[in-house]
């Protein structure tokens, strides 16, 4: 590979804010929290992302996650949501977005949001951020059964792309959570 990585993690590399490549046509995909995945060495869901990027002519692809604790499983995430974490990855993703207005932002986070009840406020969080700057959601394919926007790995190679109404999903989990 001949990209340019960007690559934003913590110290120990316990977490990790960012992952993608620069161009001028960057789709950002939103995740629930990041596993091994590093510049050069992508996991199969960048290569996913990697995969979806290219075929929707999108010259770059940034990855974020609604948690940025790294985990090859969602069920090893924090029990009790780390507060400086959300508000450092928050940070980041705010200073991405504010370098990549009016962005397409890709919602793939899959039912793994479900995992921990603190993720729907992460995505609140990132979702006011991106309302800041102009961002349009999509999402690929259609809605799981339990209404949410596929993983990347469980996508089908000719997957549409429609847009997705991430405030309208919001409160649907808000009503769902009470």
């Amino acid at each position: 590979m001949n990209a340019e990585w960007l690559y934003h993690n913590s110290d120990d590399n316990s977490r990790r804010y960012v992952l993608g490549t620069v161009g001028s046509n960057t789709l950002i995909c939103v995740g629930v929290n990041p596993s091994t995945a590093e510049p050069d060495h992508p996991d199969n869901t960048i290569r996913s992302v990697m995969r979806v990027a290219a075929e929707n002519r999108y010259d770059s692809w940034i990855m974020v996650n609604l948690y940025p604790q790294r985990s090859a499983d969602p069920d090893d995430l924090d029990d009790v949501c780390n507060e400086e974490f959300v508000s450092s990855n928050i940070n980041h993703i705010e200073e991405l977005l504010l370098e990549h207005q009016n962005s397409d932002i890709w919602a793939a986070w899959g039912t793994a949001i479900e995992k921990r009840a603190y993720l729907t406020d992460c995505l609140e969080r990132m979702v006011a951020v991106s309302r800041i700057n102009e961002c349009r959601w999509f999402r690929f394919g259609d809605l799981s059964k339990k209404g949410h926007p596929h993983h990347p790995l469980y996508l089908k190679a000719d997957s549409p792309k429609d847009p997705f109404d991430v405030v309208a999903y919001l409160d649907r989990r808000k009503r769902q959570n009470m």
